[in-house]
């Protein structure tokens, strides 16, 4: 039976996130119903990571058994077909070796977030980014940032509802920069970890944000890391500024 590894970019907005769910719309579920026009069901995949409601994703990763021999091409056009009109698309499609699982075999999860500064509503980036009237300091959240790098007890920027066996997890990379656009001004915030506890990444930007806001300092937030307590934590941002942006692997199946 071949498997098969599926480069997913979606967009969030429809969906109550990325696992199916019993008559509720989710990307999983709009995957496994295009596959199941292509052979008889039921499918089951698995992803490299479960994005929440409003999560978008770049470069997802999921794998698929299927009985057919199918050449990677012709598998992603087909299912595109199927997925319309739903805002998924399978970017890429390759062969694995059986032992190849997308979450299991993964070293390196990374995200995107975006926060639009201007004052006049977003329109093309509606949904796509988080935005908010009053400008940052990149400079004072990217020296915050330096202090959620490396092996902590992450227990302050952990949701109740996360599910993970330990708090303590090593984030290898949180940069921010500040990116001039014609509509306004965008702050990037890119992380990277192997994997990541239940919204952690909009844990950090929305504490982060207020250390650009100028309601926090940098030493604010060493303070919050350390008091490993969900209390500590600043707001958390919404969902619709996140993006699954890459998903490593030792050996890239997508060449």
């Amino acid at each position: 039976m071949p498997r098969y590894a599926l480069k997913i970019e979606y967009h969030g907005a429809p969906f109550v996130g990325w696992q199916r769910q019993t008559d509720l719309p989710s990307v999983q579920g709009a995957i496994e119903a295009a596959l199941g026009r292509l052979e008889p069901g039921p499918h089951t995949i698995a992803a490299a990571g479960r994005t929440d409601a409003g999560v978008h994703a770049l470069a997802q990763v999921a794998h698929c058994d299927l009985e057919q021999d199918w050449k990677p091409f012709r598998l992603s056009e087909a299912l595109n077909y199927h997925l319309k009109p739903d805002p998924v698309a399978v970017v890429d499609c390759a062969m694995v070796p059986d032992d190849f699982h997308a979450r299991f075999s993964a070293n390196e999860r990374r995200y995107l977030f975006r926060i639009l500064s201007r004052r006049a509503p977003a329109t093309h980036q509606r949904g796509l980014v988080w935005q908010i009237k009053h400008p940052l300091d990149a400079g004072a959240m990217q020296e915050a940032a330096q202090v959620l790098i490396g092996r902590h007890d992450f227990t302050t920027f952990r949701s109740t509802l996360c599910q993970s066996d330990s708090p303590v997890k090593t984030l290898d990379h949180l940069s921010v920069s500040e990116v001039g656009t014609l509509g306004g001004t965008e702050y990037h915030f890119d992380v990277r970890a192997r994997s990541f506890l239940h919204n952690q990444v909009r844990s950090f930007v929305g504490t982060l944000e207020r250390v650009g806001a100028g309601a926090w300092s940098p030493d604010q937030v060493r303070r919050a890391l350390e008091a490993r307590d969900r209390a500590a934590c600043g707001p958390v941002s919404p969902p619709e500024g996140l993006y699954l942006s890459h998903v490593g692997y030792a050996e890239d199946p997508f060449g």
